[in-house]
């Protein structure tokens, strides 16, 4: 007797949930056809089928979306922002952004200096972002206080 069958959609959406929670870590089609449960050629094209874009593209959509939030709240450098999201090679950074977005990060940055609220200090977004261990404290306590 077998178990129910799963839709192939269900094992795609374990990647992409992969992706998304760590889109800034190093991810290659194995990693991803891995958490999928798929063969890395089976994967690329059922993904590709189920989301209209390849693993890969999907990666570098979410890590710009991000770059984009990071550029407007933040007052990271532009090299900074690129390291965070993932990349590692700041020309490439530019110019996946440039051609996603249709401006560059700096002038992305500019364009929306006045629109967001005031940039948070690269220093305090730094020590929020850290993972921390838990205190086992109430609720809330495991977190730096502003001084």
């Amino acid at each position: 007797m077998t178990g129910p069958v799963v839709p192939a959609v269900f094992h795609l959406r374990r990647a992409r949930d992969l992706i998304d929670g760590h889109f800034a870590e190093p991810l290659d089609l194995d990693a991803m056809a891995r958490a999928a449960g798929f063969s890395r050629y089976h994967f690329a094209r059922a993904f590709a089928a189920a989301y209209g874009e390849t693993p890969g593209r999907y990666l570098t959509r979410r890590r710009i979306e991000r770059a984009q939030d990071l550029l407007r709240s933040t007052d990271l450098s532009v090299t900074e922002v690129c390291l965070r999201v993932g990349f590692t090679s700041l020309g490439s950074f530019s110019a996946r952004f440039t051609a996603l977005v249709g401006a560059s990060p700096t002038g992305y940055r500019r364009a929306h200096a006045g629109v967001a609220a005031p940039p948070i200090p690269a220093c305090f977004a730094m020590a929020w972002g850290r993972p921390r261990p838990r205190s086992g404290g109430p609720a809330g306590t495991d977190r730096p206080r502003a001084v």
